[in-house]
């Protein structure tokens, strides 16, 4: 056992954890932050991001010892006091939620992209999302959503 110590949402854990234990496992069994998904296992579909240092990191193919010292971000630490990000209302206020297992990975990425490029085209909001993979319905309100955010934020 290995003892970490990182920073998750912006509150400090520390715990034993095994040499080869994935980010994701700890996130979800250990934390109990199951916003994160467990999907694929492979890195391709996305529903695992989560920010580690602010960037987009994949969880299912990232050790726990990986991100000692760090800050994690889930798309739980997306929400503050009890209200859904920007990010999160538009995404249910589009109608891009379908079953849910992909919107974590998706939400957590638009949250990176907007803060990269505030005001993304179309081609970069495919781009960013790229990554991420749905496979209940297109891309058409995921898109929407985040452009409408976009929009909101040009606008204050």
């Amino acid at each position: 056992m290995v003892k970490i110590s990182f920073k998750v949402n912006g509150n400090v854990v520390s715990l034993d954890v095994n040499p080869n234990e994935l980010l994701v496992n700890v996130l979800r069994d250990r934390l109990g932050l199951t916003g994160t998904k467990y999907v694929c296992g492979v890195g391709e579909c996305g529903a695992c991001t989560v920010l580690v240092d602010g960037e987009p990191t994949l969880s299912c193919l990232t050790l726990a010892v990986e991100v000692s010292g760090k800050e994690v971000t889930t798309i739980e630490g997306l929400s503050r006091e009890g209200e859904l990000s920007e990010v999160q209302r538009a995404f249910i206020e589009e109608g891009a939620v379908q079953c849910g297992y992909c919107i974590p990975g998706f939400v957590v990425m638009s949250e990176y992209l907007l803060k990269e490029k505030p005001t993304p085209t179309e081609e970069e909001i495919k781009e960013y999302l790229r990554g991420n993979l749905c496979r209940c319905t297109g891309y058409i309100n995921i898109i929407k959503a985040v452009k409408k955010v976009a929009e909101l934020r040009t606008q204050s």
